[in-house]
């Protein structure tokens, strides 16, 4: 559960960071997000998978991955979804000094534009979040489908969702090489078992 919802402590140290946007009302609503992309070898796929059910969603990109292909982040703004920086390299705040941190950040966001920053694996330094929140919202998570874990199948990535979607919750899978097999499994299992629970889906707000 540490890693699927992160915990209440690690969500308290970075209060400026969105985890879980709660719709009040009695409306069910959550946030499908997907990280590390874009690539031609999954992010299509995923693109018509979501027109297929009506869903919009949230790409947070790799710079490099949009230097690269860079008609793939139009194709996601053509079809309406929104879209945030993940850094360029893939940076992991944590091992690496500010300056050397928001220098690749910035690097991306020469390409990608956008107020939304979500950080690789979730891990931030406090001076890094602080700096960030300038500029950025800084978008966490609420539940990490785990789809590209290696010890895991699609069916157990499915199982991560079930488990613990709920209400507000900004769901993470990754539209990469290494996640795509139990991506494509869990995926539209995971989006219908959700419409059946009566969720709704929608895009982040930019």
């Amino acid at each position: 559960m540490l890693i699927e919802q992160p915990p209440l402590l690690y969500r308290l140290l970075f209060p400026e960071c969105v985890w879980r946007i709660k719709k009040r009302g009695g409306t069910k609503v959550v946030y499908l997000t997907f990280d590390d992309g874009p690539i031609p070898e999954q992010t299509p796929w995923v693109l018509d998978l979501l027109d297929g059910y009506g869903i919009k969603a949230t790409f947070f990109m790799v710079g490099d991955n949009v230097r690269r292909y860079p008609e793939l982040l139009e194709e996601i703004k053509r079809r309406g979804h929104s879209y945030g920086n993940h850094t360029m390299h893939h940076l992991q705040g944590m091992k690496v000094r500010a300056v050397r941190y928001l220098r690749d950040v910035a690097e991306a966001d020469e390409l990608i534009d956008s107020p939304l920053f979500r950080p690789p694996h979730g891990l931030l330094r406090w001076k890094q979040a602080r700096i960030l929140h300038q500029r950025y919202n800084i978008v966490m998570y609420d539940l990490v489908s785990r789809d590209y874990s290696r010890k895991l199948n699609g069916e157990q990535v499915f199982a991560n969702v079930r488990r613990y979607a709920r209400n507000g919750s900004i769901i993470v899978f990754h539209d990469s090489i290494k996640a795509g097999d139990n991506m494509r499994y869990a995926l539209p299992r995971s989006i219908e078992w959700l419409r059946e629970q009566g969720y709704s889906f929608e895009a982040l707000p930019m």
